[in-house]
């Protein structure tokens, strides 16, 4: 679970400082450590906050086929805001955008990376 937290840290603070990069409106102040603390707020809050709000929206993403799972990644992106002074998202265009781009970011390291193969345990 530690090496998970902190693949997904290193991960999200390449994907936080990508969509500041590219999407006007996501801001982290230009402080290197305002943007290492959002990646960890972010791997936190998509490890404990995002699947009891899963759970609780289970029947809507049933219904929509899973394109409610889209405003629940905003709404994390937009925790991980209220969280961390100095990170900031100004408008609900700005939080898709950068939604798509994290989410964009996080799957190509995760690929180059091979980080989402599971590896056989050893007993």
């Amino acid at each position: 679970m530690v090496r998970r937290l902190l693949y997904a840290w290193v991960c999200n603070v390449a994907a936080i400082a990508v969509a500041a990069a590219v999407i006007d409106g996501v801001d982290y102040s230009g402080d290197y450590w305002v943007l290492v603390a959002s990646g960890l707020a972010f791997a936190l809050v998509n490890l404990l906050v995002k699947p009891l709000v899963k759970l609780l929206a289970f029947p809507l993403v049933i219904l929509t086929l899973g394109l409610a799972l889209f405003p629940i990644n905003i709404l994390m992106l937009y925790i991980t805001s209220w969280i961390v002074p100095g990170f900031s998202i100004a408008s609900l265009r700005a939080g898709a955008l950068a939604t798509l781009v994290v989410w964009a970011v996080n799957w190509t390291l995760h690929a180059l990376l091979g980080l989402g193969r599971r590896r056989p345990r050893l007993a």
